[in-house]
């Protein structure tokens, strides 16, 4: 980790799209006549903060240095901001730890273990930016064979936005957690802004995927929590599990997924989904892929 410099640009943007998200009503005033804009007008967000309207109309414009702790939790507060939105807020004006840019972490033996223990449920090894480094192999045939994608393209947040298998699996449920996916980047993207792999990937996917780019331009931020989703896997069939991350390093992101069932159901249709790819080996990683087939039997 280390110490991150403010990003001002990047601040004012997010505060403005924000305070378009509040309307007066939320803060017990008055509508007040005819508004030209959504949302709160900066003297009525400097005047509930507490600071004078000119130091919050720089604070918006990225003209504003050196601001105070206290005054960004008025501000905050006056918003209305989320754990995960405050967050964002602090990593922009500088109060947080950026991760140093290195390359994605190894997978190590024990882990890989891991994922073989909790065979039939399917469980990887996944970085912040989504990168798929491990998997057991019944997270690889979940969607269809992930092994047969080259390393680059194993990242999770790229094949649910640009590969049509992946993006059927999650029903009615597509836009909501593509949108959820786009949040995660865009809360720890400014903790990464110095590693190329992360700029690589959003790069990527602005260029690849409107969908993305609609997502990423709502400018919603969000972390990360147990979720119930419902997939549909080719091989499987309807599956309701509990999406969950044991941490392997929370500060950098790195963890294991894992997808445990939700009802009986899900559970045999998982066991069946294991017992027709048992002939697989239990974990493959991408080391497994750069060393080639013989690596991973």
């Amino acid at each position: 980790m280390t110490a991150t410099t403010p990003d001002r640009a990047a601040l004012g943007a997010f505060l403005r799209e924000r305070r378009g998200r509040v309307t007066p009503g939320d803060v017990g005033l008055s509508p007040g006549g005819r508004r030209r804009t959504p949302g709160l007008r900066r003297e009525e967000v400097a005047q509930l903060a507490g600071v004078g309207v000119t130091w919050y109309t720089w604070l918006e414009q990225g003209r504003a240095r050196n601001v105070s702790d206290q005054v960004l939790d008025a501000v905050a507060r006056v918003l209305g901001l989320d754990d995960a939105e405050r967050h964002h807020l602090m990593v922009l004006a500088g109060r947080e730890h950026t991760v140093a840019p290195g390359p994605a972490p190894g997978v190590r033996p024990e882990q890989l273990a891991v994922l073989a223990g909790l065979l039939p449920y399917p469980a990887a090894v996944q970085t912040d930016c989504y990168d798929l480094l491990a998997a057991n192999r019944a997270y690889r045939y979940l969607f269809d064979d992930l092994d047969a994608r080259p390393p680059e393209d194993r990242n999770c947040a790229w094949l649910m936005f640009t590969e049509p298998r992946w993006r059927e699996s999650l029903g009615d449920a597509e836009d909501g957690v593509l949108h959820n996916i786009a949040a995660r980047l865009r809360a720890r993207e400014p903790e990464h802004r110095d590693d190329p792999r992360w700029s690589a990937l959003l790069a990527r996917l602005r260029a690849s995927s409107a969908d993305f780019v609609r997502h990423w331009e709502s400018y919603d931020v969000a972390g990360d929590s147990t979720q119930l989703r419902h997939y549909r896997s080719a091989r499987a069939g309807q599956l309701d599990v509990h999406f969950q991350s044991l941490w392997l390093d929370r500060a950098r992101g790195d963890r294991i997924i894992v997808m445990t069932p939700a009802d009986d159901a899900t559970a045999q249709r998982l066991e069946r989904l294991d017992a027709l790819v048992g002939a697989a080996p239990a974990v493959t990683s991408q080391v497994d892929a750069a060393a080639g087939p013989a690596a991973a039997r």
